[in-house]
């Protein structure tokens, strides 16, 4: 089998890069111990991800995305012939909560044609996914406010002034959000609340449909961004990566501003494509840290619960050795589980968790119980 990694789940790296971004160490709980990992970073224009035609950066979307995607796995495939009908699961976090599902979708649709498809997908695996639009919304104004990062009367002055069915916010909206942020969040990272921020970046604002994220750097390492862009811009790593044919000076960079502002085409809901996924038969896991408020647990819980599933197995806390290592639920189609103590980045933030919860996900077995 192999696993095809979107939007790179950087913490199961085989390599990691050390402090002073010269230096490599391993990392014993590479989830390429049980697969063979194939990293596409989509879409084109992040990383070291290019497009011949500049003006493809400014007509960017969902399904322009899963298109490319679908290209690129068929031909890859045509080039390594050994890898046509292995097993093969798509995994990713944050975004690709879309790319990940439209991308199974699109390989679904095309393999309905065939009796022995080359591509053998079975199943898909997601980390503090975007799910929907106005779920994903309202969980993650109530984590803020149960994790005591907004006060009561902001909390209430959000949820009156925004409505998050629509596209567009209105200026009480932006000032209740930006309220919050300026005023009331403090000097965290977002994306692990209660680890250490990195002080060496300036922040910067995205916004990404209805909701305005403050991007800040993440990881267990606060800085591990810091060394990783430093890294990837050493001349001869990107010359031994073949990660720059021309020569020419190239800036890497964990995400590309062009993209976020160009982007056309954003599906609201991932629940419908969700549903066509289970009619289909994949094996299906979704994955949350629990400490990540940008996409928080609460959010995507909120998003699933409107799948109406039937509870296969009840809520229980699944352990580590001898420590919970989260919850997990499964449903009939579906299976949904946290990490603790995780962020927005699971593999990097609980490498041991995540493998064990990696290792779980391939077999297809529930996640262990105390022992």
């Amino acid at each position: 089998m192999f696993i095809c990694c979107i939007w790179s789940i950087r913490g199961d790296w085989t390599v990691r890069i050390g402090r002073t971004g010269s230096s490599l160490y391993l990392n014993k709980y590479s989830w390429n111990k049980e697969a063979n990992l194939l990293f596409l970073e989509s879409p084109a224009g992040v990383g070291f991800s290019y497009t011949n035609t500049s003006s493809d950066l400014k007509d960017c979307g969902d399904k322009r995305t899963a298109q490319d995607a679908f290209v690129f796995l068929f031909k890859w495939m045509s080039r390594f012939p050994q890898y046509k009908h292995r097993d093969l699961y798509i995994a990713g976090e944050s975004y690709a909560g879309h790319y990940i599902p439209q991308l199974a979708k699109k390989i679904v649709d095309y393999n309905k044609a065939y009796s022995k498809p080359i591509i053998n997908i079975k199943g898909i695996l997601v980390g503090n996914g975007v799910t929907d639009d106005y779920y994903d919304s309202i969980g993650t104004i109530t984590f803020w406010w149960t994790h005591s990062m907004i006060s009561d009367k902001t909390y209430r002055a959000i949820m009156e002034n925004c409505n998050f069915k629509e596209d567009k916010t209105t200026n009480k909206c932006d000032d209740s959000v930006n309220y919050a942020m300026n005023h009331e969040f403090g000097d965290i990272d977002q994306y692990s609340i209660y680890t250490p921020s990195c002080i060496q970046l300036p922040n910067s604002t995205v916004r990404l449909k209805n909701a305005i994220l403050q991007r800040r750097v993440s990881g267990y390492d606060p800085c591990t961004e810091n060394y990783a862009e430093k890294y990837y811009n050493r001349p001869d790593v990107q010359k031994a990566m073949h990660a720059n044919v021309t020569g020419i000076p190239y800036k890497w960079t964990a995400c590309s501003d062009v993209l976020i502002k160009n982007w056309n085409d954003s599906e609201s809901s991932m629940l419908p494509t969700y549903k066509e996924l289970i009619a289909a038969g994949l094996r299906i896991w979704v994955f949350s840290g629990d400490t990540d408020s940008v996409v928080p647990v609460m959010a995507t819980r909120f998003s699933l619960s409107h799948l109406n599933l039937t509870i296969k197995t009840r809520w229980y806390p699944w352990y580590s050795g001898k420590q919970v290592g989260g919850w997990t639920e499964v449903y009939n189609g579906l299976t949904f589980a946290t990490v603790r103590g995780a962020g927005h980045e699971v593999p990097l933030f609980q490498p041991k968790r995540a493998f064990i919860l990696f290792t779980s996900f391939l077999a297809g077995k529930p996640l262990p119980r105390f022992q």
